[in-house]
């Protein structure tokens, strides 16, 4: 009989010990955003979305029998600073990633994601640059929960042509991907239904005063502003405006969707209208989630249930594919209609969502709701 040297017992034995805990490793997936910062209200939704469908999933027993873990990446909405977090994912072993918020990070970093085979959702980046030129370049692995800018601005447009028909109307934006985006997008749906703006100006994002963009406004007899941009931003000019005795409105898009916005501006948010989709949180599917986040101590507003259903989304389709290559869970993402909180999505070719419907929200005595409601 053959005997077995100590080594190489012990040799045998480090093998199984070390393909048993390669077969019982944790799935590593993240998601990305403005943790801190201006933005770092929408980075808190994101963080908490994510952070509880993977307990949800890993309570119901992982993903392909494996738990899974959750990495965090703070973007600060910095271009620059999303391309490092991305990479810094990356060499993490993340496969996944639910992010970013900014169309200006989202971008540059969906490049890196690429080249690695990491698949990615946002819950949030509404720019069509971010679908469009992955499609147009075969990457075939990047998706949303959200719609696109080009959607917003085909709804916001003609109404803004028939609610202010003969009215003076402003276009602002603050020169980011989504901000300019959706400005120029909204701007041209008007135009197209009839009503041309007669202010179209560009602001710098983080400055403090705009007294000189109000006195332009009220010089031109501004009737009602649209902006594209996002909530700090959005609540300095409004609360500015009236300060100067401007009284013409604020409409903005998806981004002033936080209670925040209110707690900036004061007194002078009523009255702002934003569009978005409609309200998550009363869909029968979020109930649960929603109450039990609640229960938690977070109002599950803005892009917490978006990114919670990108997660979901991912984990559906990774139990569907039987493995975690990006391929194949893209693939399997396009294949048929995943149901998630905020209800069944099913996505095209490009990764963005067969179906997105928007409707106004309105911001009063400190709240909003859905316009009319």
């Amino acid at each position: 009989m053959r005997k077995f040297t100590l080594p190489l017992i012990a040799a045998a034995a480090l093998a199984v010990t070390f393909v048993a805990s390669t077969a019982m490793a944790d799935i590593t997936i993240a998601t990305a955003g403005p943790i801190t910062g201006d933005l770092a209200e929408f980075g808190a939704q994101m963080k908490a979305g994510a952070e509880a469908a993977v307990a949800d999933i890993n309570a119901a027993g992982g993903v392909l029998g494996q738990q899974l873990k959750l990495e965090v990446g703070d973007d600060q909405c910095d271009p620059k600073q999303a391309v490092a977090v991305a990479n810094d994912l990356v060499s993490k072993g993340v496969v996944f990633v639910a992010g970013h918020f900014c169309s200006g990070s989202s971008i540059p970093a969906s490049a890196v994601y690429h080249e690695e085979g990491v698949l990615q959702i946002t819950p949030a980046s509404t720019n069509p640059k971010f679908t469009e030129d992955p499609a147009a370049a075969g990457w075939g692995t990047v998706f949303r929960t959200c719609g696109r800018d080009d959607q917003q601005g085909s709804f916001a447009g003609p109404w803004i042509a028939e609610h202010y028909k003969g009215k003076n109307v402003a276009i602002v934006d603050e020169k980011s991907a989504y901000g300019k985006g959706l400005a120029d997008l909204t701007s041209a749906a008007m135009n197209a239904a009839g009503l041309k703006e007669v202010v179209h100006e560009s602001i710098t994002a983080g400055e403090q005063d705009y007294t000189a963009l109000v006195s332009k406004l009220k010089a031109a007899k501004v009737d009602v502003i649209y902006f594209g941009g996002y909530h700090p931003e959005a609540a300095l000019i409004v609360k500015q405006s009236r300060e100067q005795g401007l009284s013409a409105p604020l409409l903005s898009g998806d981004s002033l969707n936080t209670q925040e916005f209110a707690t900036l501006a004061g007194p002078a948010a009523d009255g702002t209208m934003f569009t978005n989709a409609a309200e998550a949180r009363n869909l029968p599917s979020a109930k649960a989630v929603v109450d039990k986040m609640r229960a938690g101590g977070f109002e599950p507003e803005g892009y917490t249930l978006a990114t919670y259903a990108a997660v979901q989304s991912w984990a559906a389709a990774v139990t569907k594919a039987g493995k975690t290559d990006a391929a194949d869970v893209a693939a399997a993402l396009r294949s048929g209609p995943i149901d998630t909180v905020i209800g069944s999505l099913s996505w095209d070719a490009k990764g963005d969502l067969t179906s997105s419907t928007y409707v106004w929200y309105e911001f009063k005595n400190g709240n909003y709701a859905e316009a009319g409601k």
